[in-house]
C-alpha cells in the first residue's frame, strides 16, 4: 500500500481522516450516529409500505390505486359534492321564497349573507372594492344615494339587467355631451356649471352670470336632473344636490362632465349567475345600510 493510502490519525481528536484536505483543514471520518442511521433506515421502509399501500405510482393512463385504495382526490370531489348538495337546499328556498321575506328568515338570511359575500368578492369586488366603497366612477354602495333606487327590488333588477349594458331589459340612463356634440359653447358650459356649482356649495368663478347659468340649466338639465337640482330616479338622473359625486364634486369636474360625460356600464348578471346567488347578491347588497 502506498503511503497516500495509509490511514492517519488526527492529533488533537484521535480520529481517522478521510484523506481530503482544504486548506490545511483535515475531513475526520467520524461515523453517522446510529440512531440516524436507524431513522433513515426507517424512513426507506415507510415509503415502501407507502408504495404498496397508498396510491403512488404513474403509469401510462393511470397509477397505482393500492392496496387501501385511498384517494385524497376522491375525498375531495365527495366533499365538494356534499357542499353543492347542501348548498342546493337552501338555494331551491331562497328561489321560492320572496326577496322581501328572505331578511325576515334567519337561515335564508344566513344562507343569503355567505352566499352573497362570496359572489361579491368574486363578481363586484373588482369594480365596487371589497368594502362596497366604491372609487370615482364606481358607485359606493355602502351610502344613500342611489341613482336607480336603494330598495332590495331596485337592487335586485339593477343586478338582474345592469346599467347600459346589453339587455334589452338594461337600465339606461345617459347624459348628452353637451360641449363634445357642440349642443352647448364652451362659455355657456361654464355659466351652467357655474350655476350647478352656486346651488350646491361649491366655489364658482369670478365675473360669471349665475342668473344666465340657471336659464341654461333649466332649459337643457332641469327636464332630467328636475327643476330642484335632486334628480329623477326613474329616470336615473342623479341629484345634483348630493354630496356624493361618481366623479368629483368640484367646479372642474362638473365642467369635464357637462362637456363630454362618463357614463359607466354596470353588466347584467342575468345570463352568468343563478337566480338564488343574485337574490343573495341583493340581500347581501342591501344589507350595508345605505338601501332603503
Amino acid at each position: 500500500m502506498s503511503d497516500t493510502h495509509k490511514k492517519e490519525i488526527d492529533q488533537i481528536s484521535g480520529v481517522e481522516t478521510t484523506g481530503h484536505e482544504w486548506d490545511g483543514l483535515k475531513e475526520l471520518n467520524n461515523p453517522l450516529p446510529r440512531w440516524w442511521l436507524y431513522s433513515f433506515y426507517a424512513c426507506i421502509v415507510w415509503a415502501v409500505g407507502y408504495w404498496i399501500i397508498y396510491p403512488s405510482w404513474p403509469l401510462i393512463s393511470g397509477y397505482t390505486t393500492g392496496v387501501m385504495g385511498y384517494s385524497q382526490r376522491a375525498d375531495a370531489l365527495a366533499a365538494y359534492e356534499e357542499g353543492v348538495s347542501a348548498r342546493s337546499v337552501f338555494a331551491d328556498q331562497i328561489v321560492a321564497t320572496a326577496l322581501e321575506d328572505i331578511p325576515a328568515t334567519p337561515n335564508l338570511l344566513e344562507f343569503a349573507a355567505a352566499n352573497g359575500a362570496a359572489a361579491f368578492g368574486d363578481n363586484c369586488a373588482p369594480c365596487h372594492g371589497s368594502g362596497a366603497s366604491g372609487s370615482e366612477g364606481y358607485p359606493n354602495l355602502q351610502d344613500d344615494t342611489w341613482l336607480w333606487g336603494g330598495t332590495l327590488e331596485d337592487i335586485h333588477t339593477t343586478l338582474l339587467y345592469g346599467i347600459r349594458s346589453d339587455h334589452d331589459e338594461a337600465r339606461i340612463g345617459e347624459m348628452p355631451a353637451f360641449g363634445r356634440d357642440e349642443l352647448l359653447s364652451r362659455d355657456e358650459i361654464k355659466q351652467v356649471s357655474n350655476y350647478v356649482a352656486s346651488r350646491t356649495g361649491l366655489e364658482t368663478q369670478d365675473g360669471v352670470d349665475l342668473s344666465v347659468g340657471e336659464i341654461l340649466y333649466v332649459d337643457n338639465c332641469a327636464a332630467c336632473h328636475g327643476d330642484d337640482l335632486r334628480g329623477i330616479q326613474e329616470m336615473g338622473a342623479p341629484s345634483l344636490m348630493s354630496a356624493n359625486y361618481l366623479y368629483g364634486k368640484s367646479l372642474e369636474a362638473i365642467k369635464k362632465q357637462v362637456h363630454s360625460p362618463r357614463n359607466g356600464v354596470m353588466p347584467a348578471w342575468v345570463d352568468r349567475l343563478d337566480e338564488a346567488t343574485i337574490k343573495s347578491l341583493a340581500v347581501y347588497v342591501h344589507s350595508f345600510g345605505g338601501g332603503q
